[in-house]
């Protein structure tokens, strides 16, 4: 079992910067890996990026790569979203997730271990 608790989500006026933390505790392996989503009201959950746990290969949606940067800090077992350029679009619940395999999955059902998830709001 894995355990996920995030962290770091508020309000911020559009252009202004988040960074969203998860950490991470229980059963890991050196094919684990953690991602971010988001879902909005009324819209399907979305992936933002991932990271592996072994080699920080990171993964991203197109249209997040260069405003969103995830990165994780191994002596605490904690992956971090840093958002920039937010936009009123960016407002959505953030989930972290965990999974393991050969493969980081972009689909949020087939990630099985979810945190609480956390309220990021853009808005002046």
């Amino acid at each position: 079992q894995v355990q996920l608790v995030e962290s770091g989500g508020g309000l911020v006026q559009p252009g202004g910067s988040l960074r969203l933390s998860c950490a991470a505790s229980g059963r890991t392996s050196s094919r684990f890996y953690m991602g971010w989503f988001r879902q909005a009201p009324g819209k399907e959950r979305e992936f933002v990026a991932a990271i592996t746990w072994s080699d920080s290969r990171t993964y991203y949606t197109d249209s997040m790569k260069g405003r969103f940067t995830i990165s994780r800090e191994n002596a605490k077992n904690t992956v971090y979203l840093q958002m920039n350029s937010l936009k009123s679009e960016d407002t959505a619940v953030y989930y972290c997730a965990a999974s393991s395999g050969r493969t980081v999955v972009q689909t949020w059902h087939d990630y099985p271990y979810w945190g609480q998830g956390t309220q990021v709001t853009v808005s002046s």
